[in-house]
């Protein structure tokens, strides 16, 4: 243990020793007693609060002279006035030139309806003759309605059927016939044959 720890020890015993006297002499008790004496109450006097400040003075009037106009003073003058006139001379553009208007197109000529084909000769005709053999024998009836094509020389051309009778044999024998024997004048526009398209039906009935 060192020199300084035991003085600090030998300091706590002493202090220990002192107050066990203080408290065994009644020391303790006198401290106590004193702080424990009744407290005297002092009645504090409130102070008067200050008087109030007299209200300023009215503003004074001040008064406000008339207004006087200042007298007017013309002053005369002997040196002539100058005028001074400026032109500026500025190129105005030439007007643009409008061409006149187009004169109106000529109307034009109104078309001409084509003339159509029409049969040339005693040939355009389907007769008894004309019936299939073996129709015939099996009394095969019926309307083809064929669609086909007068060339400018008047021939037949592209027969088809659009409306079958119902027996090939019949249909086939109206566009072959047709073909074959037809013959027409060309149907003409502006004077010019030129081609058109012809429907037709074609009855095959037995009369015997």
């Amino acid at each position: 243990m060192s020199k300084n720890r035991q003085i600090a020890l030998v300091s706590v015993a002493i202090l220990h020793v002192l107050l066990g006297y203080a408290i065994v002499s009644g020391f303790a008790i006198s401290v106590v007693k004193k702080i424990v004496e009744p407290l005297e109450a002092v009645n504090v006097k409130e102070e008067a609060p200050p008087p109030d400040e007299p209200p300023p003075p009215p503003p004074k009037e001040i008064e406000i002279p008339p207004y006087v106009p200042p007298p007017e003073v013309s002053v005369q003058s002997d040196a002539p006035t100058n005028t001074i006139t400026t032109q500026s001379n500025v190129a105005r553009p030439d007007p643009p030139v409008v061409a006149p208007p187009a004169p109106p197109a000529p109307p034009a000529p109104p078309a001409v309806a084509p003339s159509p084909a029409t049969p040339r000769g005693r040939g355009n005709v389907f007769s008894d003759d004309d019936y299939p053999s073996a129709s015939r024998a099996a009394e095969e009836e019926g309307v083809a309605r064929v669609s086909y094509v007068v060339g400018t020389d008047g021939r037949v051309t592209q027969c088809e059927v659009v409306q079958s009778s119902g027996f090939k044999r019949l249909d086939d024998a109206t566009c072959s016939i047709i073909q074959r024997r037809f013959r027409f004048n060309p149907a003409t526009r502006d004077g010019q044959p030129v081609p058109e398209r012809k429907t037709q039906p074609v009855r095959w009935r037995l009369t015997n």
